[in-house]
């Protein structure tokens, strides 16, 4: 048996020498027959060769850029996170979850929420003592004929109703509404005060447009209050007689609420801050239900200037609420707050080495969460883009919105200090936790992708509308650009230099 065992080794070890003498031939004879295929080629086939894997590699470019504008992502990492990672026994990574205040990602989220719905701006400047003093000074439109259309439907809505034709006044009012002259407006207005001298908005409509300062709109507007405070007893007396008489009756409540928060943004201007916040607070308790108005956002900003920070915090916990609409004001006022703790003490490089505090990582989170919400603010707040007077509309999360913000609540963050430069260093952290925020949020729903138009259509035509966040491009339609540039690269260098290529290639 043991002969027979050494018998059979021997065999196994001749057959694999064997083996490996008839591999290495023909190794050999492979590499010498490559050899001889290359250099009997001709410049021609090179050519052909570069030719046809350019025009492969321009397809795959031309593909891959198709699939990222209409999907978003690229085919290539798609298929190879989907399909490959799991083959050779990869983990996708999960997403993070959403905090407990997310509107999600989902698309019942997205369908609740409009994207890009027109809202007044809580804090709009008036026609004639600042929209037009900008104009005669630097001879540039700052409103768009689109914002000022939007303003005209808002007064036809509050400021008309179907009883208007039982009034003379109202009947000329209506018509001056839609006049698109200011001049005729205001004349209408003037005609309105002859057939009524206690026309309410007649008096609104000439402290908008025709007073030159703030001083002379806030006595129009006192005489508006006066006027319409008696009809809005009136219409309370009889506004359950008839469905035209509840009409009349909101119309009124409308133009009296407009007119007092009117008068205290002229208190606010006109350095009477604490004055203006007990018009804001008497304003909001007597009509509660109003709060479509935002004039909490008039409050926040009034209490800013008195440094009332308890009192704004007070604000913030009543409506920063899940169920309302967010806005810039909100997301980066409670920021702001939570940076005042820890930005006179705050410093990048010691922050690097021990890590940062707990108060720290709250104000950090509190400015991914703004910055998530309206990604356009911290260019305005940081000055790295100029400012423009604020449009009577804005477009929440877009570019419009933020000019409005940063208009009026750039020199509270400059007081606090530290505060712009804990901004500065972590805003663009928000983009590295959300490295696609047109496709996905982590707190908010994903950034619309329509605001550009319509900010283009707020904003006027001077101001550089701003974008960002643009989406990078993937790697692969990087790699596939390259390489298809590359190859046409090489069919051009080996269509004029043939000899030249054909060397290099053998070589």
């Amino acid at each position: 048996s043991t002969i027979y065992l050494h018998a059979i080794w021997h065999f196994l070890i001749d057959k694999l020498f064997l083996f490996l003498v008839l591999l290495t031939k023909s190794l050999v004879l492979f590499l010498f027959t490559a050899t001889v295929f290359l250099s009997t080629l001709t410049p021609k086939f090179y050519f052909a060769l570069t030719v046809t894997s350019s025009f492969i590699s321009g397809l795959i470019f031309v593909f891959e850029w198709w699939h990222f504008r209409k999907y978003g992502t690229s085919f290539i990492e798609q298929v190879s996170v989907s399909h490959l990672r799991p083959l050779i026994g990869g983990a996708e990574s999960s997403p993070p979850a959403p905090a407990a205040f997310s509107a999600g990602d989902n698309e019942s989220s997205r369908q609740s929420m409009p994207e890009c719905k027109v809202w007044r701006n809580p804090l709009n400047l008036f026609r004639g003592a600042e929209y037009s003093r900008y104009m005669w000074v630097t001879g540039k439109e700052p409103l768009t004929y689109y914002d000022m259309n939007l303003s005209a439907q808002d007064h036809q809505t509050f400021f008309t109703c179907d009883t208007d034709a039982l009034r003379p006044s109202d009947t000329v009012m209506q018509k001056a509404w839609r006049e698109r002259n200011p001049q005729a407006r205001i004349k209408a207005a003037y005609q309105a005060l002859e057939l009524n001298n206690d026309c309410a908005t007649a008096y609104v409509l000439l402290a908008e447009e025709e007073a030159t300062t703030i001083v002379d709109a806030e006595k129009y507007f006192k005489q508006a209050l006066k006027a319409g405070e008696m009809i809005y007893r009136k219409s309370q007396n009889c506004h359950s007689q008839s469905p035209q008489h509840e009409a009349q009756l909101r119309r009124d409540t409308n133009v009296l609420v407009y007119v007092k928060r009117r008068l205290a943004m002229c208190a606010r201007k006109l350095g009477r801050i604490r004055e203006a916040v007990k018009m804001m607070r008497d304003l909001m308790k007597e009509f509660p239900l109003l709060s479509m108005l935002n004039i909490h956002e008039n409050l926040l900003e009034a209490l800013l200037e008195l440094q009332a920070y308890a009192d704004v915090q007070a604000v913030l916990a009543k409506y920063d609420d899940i169920s309302l609409p967010k806005s810039a004001a909100i997301c980066y006022t409670a920021a702001l707050l939570k940076a005042r703790a820890v930005s006179e003490r705050f410093s990048p490089e010691t922050a690097s080495k021990r890590g940062l505090s707990t108060a720290e990582i709250s104000a950090v989170e509190a400015i991914h969460r703004a910055v998530e919400f309206n990604p356009h603010v911290p260019k305005y707040l940081l000055e790295m883009k100029s400012l423009v007077l604020p449009p009577e509309h804005i477009l929440k999360r877009g570019d419009s919105e933020a000019v409005a913000y940063a208009f009026f609540h750039l020199q509270h963050w400059k007081r606090i200090e530290g505060a712009l430069n804990l901004l500065h260093c972590t805003w663009e952290g928000t983009f590295r936790m959300i490295p696609y925020p047109l496709e996905k949020g982590h707190l908010f729903y994903p950034y619309p992708s329509c605001t550009e138009t319509a900010d283009r259509e707020l904003l006027p035509t001077f101001h550089e509308v701003s974008v960002y966040p643009q989406k990078e491009l993937p790697f692969f339609i990087h790699f596939t650009a390259g390489l298809c540039s590359f190859s046409a690269m090489l069919a051009l260098l080996t269509h004029q230099f043939p000899e030249l290529m054909v060397i290099f290639a053998k070589a």
